[in-house]
């Protein structure tokens, strides 16, 4: 399988050895924080910070994602960076996960700089950078980041996120330790282990006879936004049943040959994105639609100039998600300006 499309999805790129063998080195963050070296990535409620660039600080106002065409820009030449710092600068360090070696020779940190991300609580954040503007989530920065920082973001969102949900021992309920480098938690009384978990989604590009595709609005959302259907993989289920088992209860219809596309991490909290195309069945008309009622309010179909009509008014997925690169792929062309909805 080719990974041309995998390749476009900014969440997706990575440029790091996640070196497991080292997670377990005993005193492991004794010796990253003795080896002068080693770089820190401070993570604050899911944000993090931006190097200085031309001896000046970014604006992260001035990064507008809805105005990103992924396609157009070369993220290793945009001057914006992860600001990685050592780790004197950072005191009281509160939860850490070893992250990996850099890998590109290009960057300002060596390859083979060891990499650790640091969750901070509001006071380290405070002292660290006190200007709460500076600090700037991943879908702000993910098309703009090059393939390194794009990956070290990820990779520490997620892993946090896991830990801000599973503190306790699943059997007793217990408080659990952190070891491993911050990718294993231990239950004390049973020596049990929980692991790093990510749930798998499907999202799904739906085509009719005439290669329209079947755009829903979400109830959480304006009614003038709109992305393709997903829903998350049940127990004891493949990906493609799963495709057409949520394709049919969010819409009524019934999809045939769901056909895979590639896949995208989103750490919001914890999914990865498997991006699908299928097609209408054939006894199935298509305007047959049955929204939900809960989670999808409304349907249409569209065909790539009712898409390209639509930019003046319709929010469509925004450039950090894989939706946006699955509709760009079908339509042959960038999305409408518009475009500004943050959803897998």
């Amino acid at each position: 399988m080719s990974f041309t499309f995998t390749t476009r999805l900014p969440l997706s790129r990575q440029a790091v050895d996640r070196d497991h063998l080292t997670r377990g080195l005993p005193d492991l963050f004794d010796q990253l924080w003795a080896d002068a070296a080693t770089r820190v990535l401070p993570v604050w409620h899911g944000k993090i910070l931006l190097a200085p660039h031309d001896a000046a600080s970014i604006d992260p106002a001035s990064i507008d994602p809805a105005s990103i065409d992924p396609a157009s820009i070369d993220p290793a030449n945009t001057g914006v960076h992860l600001a990685l710092l050592p780790p004197t600068s950072l005191h009281n360090a509160g939860l850490r996960v070893y992250l990996g070696r850099s890998l590109p020779a290009d960057l300002p940190e060596t390859a083979g700089t060891r990499i650790v991300a640091v969750q901070l609580d509001d006071d380290a954040a405070a002292r660290l950078e006190p200007d709460e503007s500076r600090w700037v989530g991943l879908r702000t920065v993910a098309t703009v980041l090059d393939d390194r920082d794009a990956g070290l973001f990820t990779e520490a969102l997620g892993v946090l996120n896991w830990h801000a949900s599973h503190g306790h021992c699943p059997r007793c309920g217990t408080a659990t330790l952190v070891e491993e480098g911050g990718w294993v938690r231990r239950c004390p009384v049973d020596n049990s282990q929980v692991f790093p978990r990510t749930d798998p989604a499907v999202i799904v590009l739906i085509t009719d006879s005439d290669d329209r595709i079947l755009l829903g609005s979400n109830a959480m959302w304006e009614n003038n936004r709109y992305s393709l259907l997903a829903g998350f993989v049940e127990p004891g289920e493949a990906l493609e049943t799963a495709v057409i088992r949520e394709m049919f209860e969010e819409s009524g219809l019934r999809v045939t040959d769901p056909a895979y596309v590639g896949s995208q991490p989103w750490p919001f909290p914890a999914s990865v994105m498997c991006g699908f195309t299928a097609r209408l069945a054939d006894d199935q008309a298509a305007h047959e639609l049955l929204p939900d009622g809960a989670e999808i309010l409304a349907l249409r179909w569209f065909s790539r100039k009712d898409l390209l009509d639509a930019g003046e008014w319709m929010l469509l997925p925004g450039p950090s998600s894989i939706a946006h690169a699955m509709i760009e792929r079908w339509l042959g062309a960038p999305l409408p300006a518009a475009t500004e909805l943050i959803r897998p």
